[in-house]
């Protein structure tokens, strides 16, 4: 196989479409999720991200990264005005829904309704579930952070309210995404499934690992 090498300089030469669907891939697949947010006049917004990532599990905290605020972002304002929304997990059958929500609709535009999904309100926060997605989080806001290198934001949530199907959640507190068909996205338009490799035990040094999805599965 041949290979291609690009220095700081040829990158920064790419045009700018190019550019992006190419840096945007080489971070590998990312979950693909479908931000919930409220305004104060009661509007339902949804977007499209591919950033959400772990943060700690006592207390249970989520973090995300926010483009920069250099147009309108209705989600971002919405979260800064309200401090609470919600992240659901895209599944095959919303795939095309959750594309269109990368959209510029105006403000005052309930992005439920124009893309083909339903609104279910948490009820813990003021806002709303995407009614098809199978694995739901409600967030409280808890800390936003500048990134001065490219002006992202960094918001950090806490989790209040999780909704699942039973089918999902393994007894050792696995959830199994697989299961739920939770989609994965690479670039900016790309979306995938995914195939489960194996489950490993804990590692622990000089202690060789064993599968413990097949060991369950065939007893």
């Amino acid at each position: 196989m041949t290979t291609k090498v690009f220095s700081e300089e040829s990158i920064a030469q790419l045009p700018d479409r190019v550019r992006a669907n190419f840096i945007n891939s080489l971070s590998g697949f990312k979950s693909a999720n479908l931000l919930g947010t409220r305004s104060t006049d009661g509007i339902n917004n949804l977007a499209l991200i591919s950033s959400v990532f772990h943060v700690g599990a006592n207390p249970p905290l989520v973090g995300m990264i926010m483009r920069p605020h250099t147009v309108i972002r209705d989600s971002l304002q919405n979260i800064k005005e309200t401090g609470v929304y919600t992240i659901n997990h895209v599944n095959p059958n919303i795939t095309e829904q959750a594309h269109q929500c990368s959209a510029r609709y105006d403000a005052e535009v309930d992005e439920f309704t124009q893309v083909g999904l339903h609104a279910d309100m948490s009820s813990i926060v003021n806002a709303p579930f995407v009614s098809e997605s199978r694995v739901k989080m409600a967030l409280e806001l808890e800390q936003i952070s500048l990134i001065e290198l490219n002006k992202t934001e960094l918001l950090i949530g806490k989790i209040v309210e999780i909704v699942i199907g039973n089918d999902y959640l393994e007894p050792d507190g696995y959830l199994d995404i697989e299961k739920a068909e939770s989609v994965a996205v690479s670039s900016l338009d790309s979306y995938h499934s995914t195939k489960r490799i194996d489950r490993y035990s804990y590692a622990k040094p000089e202690q060789a690992l064993h599968s413990i999805w097949q060991t369950k599965h065939d007893s």
